[in-house]
């Protein structure tokens, strides 16, 4: 990615990575500790139920990002794991602008291994450690719950949880990052859709757009495929579910 200026060519780096990376640690269901109760409103009952966290998973990732203005864009495919050893991933595939499967794509999947290896996923789940909830208007055979971080921070969205007509299921998050994940990178909206594949809550795909500097608006698109949950196969009809429900967060 390159501006020329006076006559000369030169690289601006536009920090892509800073603006998505984030996004993507929250790879697990919410869950709350035992010492934790949340506010009243519907998201008590769907907080308060103790579900299978997720430990493991063995999952085939699609990748896509592009920048609008500058007109470039890449893909990038890979299985991702996560065990008790840390994250991994084997890039499979790749096509599109050099730069942006550097810069963005390889990168985010660096960041998300640092990340989990920190041990930062406690900052990113939805518990009443980290969000306030209050009611919003309900859509058709949606129930809505208000989230409102208790403190700024990259891994939490400022917007709202939305959960199945009984409350019981989580369909999607989306909102806007509650801080700017650096000076490049700004107005961070993000929309991540769950399904429940054999009793376990995972995300199946993350769409993800931001204001870089110079470059404009900004997307990235992440699709998951599951091969495996907490060492198990996932299911045939498993596996038909989160085709499903890609297709649904697709429309």
């Amino acid at each position: 990615m390159q501006q020329v200026k006076g006559g000369t060519r030169t690289r601006t780096n536009l920090q892509w990575p800073l603006g998505f990376t984030l996004l993507l640690m929250l790879t697990a269901g919410p869950a709350l500790g035992a010492e934790e109760r949340p506010s009243t409103g519907p998201a008590e009952r769907f907080l308060a139920a103790r579900e299978e966290p997720v430990t493991q998973y063995r999952a085939y990732r699609r990748m896509h990002a592009r920048s609008e203005r500058f007109n470039q864009e890449a893909w990038l495919e890979a299985w991702t794991e996560l065990d008790e050893n840390g994250f991994r991933y084997t890039v499979v595939s790749e096509k599109g602008s050099e730069y942006v499967r550097s810069k963005v794509l390889k990168a985010v999947l660096k960041r998300e291994q640092e990340l989990v290896a920190g041990g930062d996923c406690r900052r990113s789940e939805i518990t009443a450690a980290n969000y306030e909830f209050g009611a919003t208007p309900e859509g058709e055979g949606e129930q809505h719950v208000l989230l409102k971080p208790k403190r700024k921070d990259v891994l939490l969205v400022d917007g709202r949880m939305v959960l199945s007509e009984d409350g019981s299921e989580l369909l999607r998050v989306e909102g806007r990052l509650s801080k700017n994940p650096s000076f490049w990178t700004s107005l961070v909206n993000v929309i991540r859709h769950y399904a429940r594949l054999d009793g376990v809550r995972v995300p199946v795909s993350t769409e993800s757009v931001a204001k870089v500097k110079f470059a404009g608006m900004s997307s990235l698109q992440v699709h998951y495929e599951y091969e495996t949950i907490n060492g198990r196969p996932v299911s045939a009809a498993a596996a038909a579910s989160q085709v499903a429900a890609r297709q649904i967060a697709a429309r």
